[in-house]
Formats: structure tokens, sequence, C-alpha cells
């Protein structure tokens, strides 16, 4: 099942450290077949708050997500990003094939007795 490695930054001036953060980025997800799906794209915002913007990377599954997170090539990399970009960033699975939110809402009425 597809993971995602999600990140909500709000980034405030360019500089050295995350240009070089941007350049060597693809080479710590390669291993682990990570891919951009979105890379700093800025939302449109429909409700609340979300300054910033907003990146996701796509695995085949939580354990490369996890993995790529956890590697020494990215955590060498991961504090030219923090120490400039305040955010959060999140692992999160994605739903199976076929997923079908109906059936979702249906087993969460039986499983509270509504």
């Amino acid at each position: 099942m597809t993971a995602y490695a999600i990140a909500h930054l709000r980034p405030d001036t360019m500089n050295d450290d995350i240009l070089r953060y941007i350049e060597e980025i693809q080479a710590t997800m390669d291993p682990f077949e990570g891919a951009f799906l979105v890379h700093g794209a800025t939302p449109e915002v429909l409700e609340g708050p979300f300054p910033g913007t907003v990146v996701v990377i796509g695995f085949p599954d939580i354990e490369r997500a996890r993995a790529w997170y956890a590697s020494p090539a990215y955590q060498e990399l991961l504090p030219l990003r923090t120490r400039h970009i305040p955010g959060e960033a999140v692992l999160i699975d994605g739903v199976p094939p076929g997923y079908d939110a109906t059936k979702r809402a249906a087993a969460l009425r039986a499983a509270a007795g509504l």
C-alpha cells in the first residue's frame, strides 16, 4: 500500500543550506523508491489558516518511507532544512486499492452502535 511523507512548511527566506537540501534530497529518496508528488506548492486554502507550502512524497509502502526518513543520508541532510524552515512532517499510509468511504462509514456506524 502506498505511503506518504507529508510536510507543511513555512519558508521565510532562501539560503545556501535550503538550496543544498533541495539539490540533494532526491538522492536520499531514490534507494527507497520515493517520488515527489507535490513539491513546495502553495495550496489553495479553502478552510482555516494554512500558511506556507506543502510537500508530498510517495513511497511504495510505509516501511520504505520510514527507512528513508531514518536513513543516515537523509538524517545528515535534514538539519539543512529544519534549521531554517519551521513546519511539520508526517508519514502516513494511503488507502488500499478499491477503498470505499461508504463501507468505512458503515463499519464505523456498526462499531459505534449507530
